[in-house]
């Protein structure tokens, strides 16, 4: 596997420099943030990307994310202008040599947490999701904040993309979804690009709003909506993990199998409820999730594609964007390293 690290361009703290000095990190995670979703990205802004990633001594190995325009998602008039733009972009990504493009399909919101700074017993702070928290929230209230979706939108955007939601429901997204597929994979195939859809965060429907790409199922589900490698899969182990009916080391051999893991985001979190969550350090002793296990199922799969540690806990002091600081998430890419050599050195050791 490639161990890669998320990186938010210029104005992010955490700099290039230090990434490269984590053990064993090789691969940047990374996108163009100031291009309105729904639009083109030049070929020039990508390359020029790709060179300050490489003058780093790194490689850009994966886009995350090539955002989807909710009209897209909500099948209106004007979805097929903004999928020919999608694609291309997708072609000067591939133009530009980059493989693999992560994106999602949930509806307004993005990865959701009710607050991003609770305080640990150890002192550290991490971004945790409370279900009763979350549904005395009002989203159309102006005052709405929470970590992991485009604050951006105004009161009345929100107040009008509820409206057009009301009228879909979950056979409805899919159905947008699979127009999406149908349409996108054909030119990312042609283009050199595998994509890889991450799912719902949490994997549950919240403010009423449908989601779709929840469980072993539903990633069934989508993977025929187009039967090629090239259709596959963001494998979130916190995302889809939040739901401890889901059992990701089965999920990653049973879609390994098929070659359907193009990317994985390694992330532990501890289950405090039903539908409640705190996230976690990585190793498998701080949270619900056993990562070794999940390590053991990569392995397993012969999984050569790229992995980035996950959302980390705020440590040492550290400030800045919630669940991305540097420290947190270095332990963990130097620990999931730590057990991917392990493992190899167990094995290389039992066949002889």
């Amino acid at each position: 596997m490639q161990m890669t690290f998320r990186w938010y361009g210029d104005s992010d703290p955490v700099k290039l420099w230090q990434i490269r000095q984590i053990p064993g990190v090789t691969g940047i995670v990374s996108a163009i943030y100031d291009v309105p979703v729904g639009e083109e990205w030049p070929l020039e802004r990508i390359m020029h990307l790709k060179k300050t990633v490489e003058e780093a001594g790194l490689a850009l190995s994966v886009i995350e994310s090539v955002p989807v325009h909710e009209h897209i998602k909500l099948g209106l008039p004007d979805r097929d202008r903004l999928i020919d733009n999608y694609g291309r972009t997708l072609r000067n990504l591939g133009q530009a040599g980059i493989g693999i493009v992560c994106y999602n399909f949930m509806p307004v919101f993005d990865w959701t947490r009710s607050q991003l700074d609770y305080e640990l017993e150890d002192g550290s702070n991490a971004l945790i999701y409370e279900e009763e928290v979350v549904q005395r929230m009002n989203p159309l209230s102006g005052e709405l904040q929470l970590p992991g979706w485009d604050s951006s939108y105004r009161k009345e955007d929100l107040q009008l993309l509820f409206e057009q939601y009301a009228s879909v429901g979950e056979q409805k997204l899919w159905d947008n979804l699979s127009y999406f597929v149908k349409a996108i994979m054909p030119i990312a195939e042609e283009a050199g690009v595998r994509m890889a859809i991450h799912p719902d965060d949490p994997p549950w429907p919240i403010f009423g709003l449908p989601r779709i790409i929840t469980d072993g199922a539903a990633l069934e589900r989508f993977i025929r909506l187009y039967d090629k490698p090239v259709n596959g899969l963001c494998l979130c182990s916190g995302s889809l993990g939040a739901n401890p009916d889901n059992d990701i080391p089965a999920l990653i051999r049973r879609f390994g199998a098929e070659s359907r893991v193009n990317f994985v985001h390694a992330r532990n979190i501890k289950h405090t409820g039903e539908r409640s969550f705190q996230e976690s350090a990585h190793l498998s002793s701080a949270g619900s999730l056993d990562m070794a296990e999940i390590v053991r199922a990569l392995r397993d799969i012969g999984y050569t594609g790229p992995i980035r540690p996950d959302h980390g806990r705020m440590i040492w002091g550290e400030t800045g964007k919630p669940g991305y600081g540097l420290y947190d998430r270095a332990l963990g890419a130097v620990y999931l390293n730590g057990m991917w050599e392990a493992i190899g050195k167990e094995r290389s050791a039992s066949a002889k």
